[in-house]
């Protein structure tokens, strides 16, 4: 039996090949890998005195030759291919291990591997006859099943065969990607004709939206998300709706506080049912609940910073949250959640970090975007009415602003001393989500300020929030009644900004 071993990752390599020696396989290298294998005493052959041939083009060329992938490609059944290898005094290759230069480490034209994944290929395709292994988290059970029935099963060599076909498809997408994204000189491409995803498991979900689906969270090989640095200190199995929604709290939280304040975000079904800044974070938090506390149960907390045994407390005395997400824990504050909230999971999260695009499913098809990022950059807003705000109101502004482009379209916000207390969200009517926010504000919009996702399409809407107190609004600006709507802000003495960019979120 002989055996191919190529590998960049050299990790477990000794092992393997001592294994597959003790076994009576005869071992074919080249590259790096033969050096290492020379070096751990391992005896084998190169690839150039099987082949007649050197290694060429600084190693660009050394395995594709026809000793080689005569030796993969070889179907055992057919007589003659077997009198091919024959004839031309080929050996069969019995199993192939491989694995690819990194390339997404760091992208090159010298790391497009070309003889790894012809090697892969090959093997893959006859796997009725050829083993083939990419990961070195395999090597293991590869010989363990060696040792114990002499042969790779049937289904042992579909498996891998599929692994090693899902390996070079990453490999491909990655490069593709490197172009798209203006590698070897090129210019970034927006919106390229074709899309390569390839994903990877990457956690095993309860169940997706209800518990009649499966779920799963998946991402792009070799490109960890700050969900991959979460470390869980107690509670549930995540599911799917809490990957979801603590995704939504985690970012928004991020986004509160530009000024270095302690922010605290609470969601619910992916919307903000509660969110403030203060001077510590159970300050915040309390602040956060006192906006909706009905909804903000079963929801998502999110604190921009450590949580320690005062924070929890306050949490455990609070409704019951599905998730706590915070920036680190201390032990007293896990042991205190644990015994009020035994099933609340409790997270610690890396910072938040967003993906280049967007992807929604649609039907057959997808939806793809750019993710859109909330800039609060007052400086390019313009105060459009007779009246600018104060101080505290743009602070209040841009906060409720943030916040507005987190919340499902239609949305109002209504916030006060850095403090929301009235979400209007997912509404068709934007008059309605006026409605809903300073009715969930319950008389404490007087004196705060407001945020619209999208312009006002009429002046009923601003009306609501004057008839509330409600005296300044952020709104993007942009409808055929701007002028009419800004000539109600002035006459109600309301302050009014435009942003020249909506949040719609859907």
């Amino acid at each position: 039996m002989r055996a191919l071993l190529s590998v960049y990752d050299k990790t477990g390599l000794e092992d393997l090949a001592r294994g597959l020696v003790d076994l009576g396989w005869e071992l074919v290298s080249s590259g790096g890998t033969s050096r290492a294998l020379a070096e751990a005493g391992v005896d084998h052959l190169e690839v150039a005195r099987v082949t007649g041939a050197p290694e060429m083009l600084g190693g660009r060329v050394k395995t594709l030759h026809p000793a080689i992938h005569g030796g993969i490609l070889a179907d055992r059944s057919k007589p003659e291919h077997l009198a091919d290898l024959e004839a031309q005094g080929i050996g069969p290759i019995d199993l192939v291990v491989c694995n690819l230069y990194p390339f997404s480490s760091d992208p090159s034209v010298e790391l497009i591997d070309v003889g790894g994944p012809t090697m892969v290929r090959a093997a893959a395709k006859n796997h009725a006859h050829v083993g083939v292994v990419v990961d070195p988290a395999d090597y293991g059970p590869v010989l363990d099943e060696l040792r114990t029935r002499g042969s790779l099963g049937d289904d042992t060599r579909r498996r891998l065969a599929r692994a090693a076909f899902a390996h070079t498809a990453a490999y491909d997408a990655a490069i593709v990607a490197w172009f798209d994204q203006g590698g070897a000189g090129g210019a970034v491409v927006q919106a390229p004709p074709t899309l390569h995803l390839t994903l990877e498991r990457a956690q095993e979900l309860r169940y997706g939206e209800n518990p009649h689906q499966q779920g799963a969270r998946y991402r792009v090989p070799g490109a960890p998300t700050w969900w991959d640095g979460v470390v869980q200190h107690g509670g549930s199995a995540l599911s799917y709706l809490n990957l979801f929604d603590t995704d939504a709290a985690w970012r928004l939280v991020a986004e509160m506080a530009r000024g270095g304040e302690a922010a605290v975000a609470i969601i619910k079904h992916a919307n903000p049912c509660g969110a403030a800044l203060a001077g510590n974070l159970t300050d915040a938090y309390r602040a956060a609940l006192a906006c909706d506390p009905v909804s903000a149960f079963g929801g998502v907390v999110a604190l921009n910073g450590r949580c320690t045994e005062a924070v929890a407390a306050a949490v455990a005395e609070g409704p019951q949250s599905d998730v706590v997400v915070a920036s680190g824990w201390d032990a007293g504050a896990i042991d205190t959640l644990i015994a009020r909230r035994k099933a609340t999971r409790l997270l610690e999260a890396p910072p938040y970090t967003s993906s280049a695009l967007e992807i929604r499913s649609l039907g057959g098809s997808v939806l793809v975007q750019e993710p859109d990022r909330v800039g609060a950059e007052r400086a390019e807003w313009k105060v459009a009415g007779a009246l600018a705000p104060t101080e505290a109101q743009w602070r209040d502004l841009e906060l409720a602003w943030v916040l507005c482009a987190r919340t499902s379209s239609n949305a109002i916000v209504v916030v006060h001393d850095g403090q929301a207390f009235g979400v209007g969200a997912g509404q068709q009517s934007r008059v309605e989500a006026a409605e809903i926010a300073v009715r969930k504000a319950a008389g404490r919009a007087a004196g705060g300020v407001a945020a619209s996702d999208a312009f006002f399409p009429f002046r009923d809407g601003l009306d609501v929030l004057a008839d509330a107190g409600i005296t300044a609004v952020v709104q993007p600006g942009g409808s055929m009644r701007d002028a009419e709507v800004v000539a109600a802000a002035d006459e109600r003495g309301v302050a009014i900004v435009l942003t020249g960019e909506r949040h719609f979120r859907h």
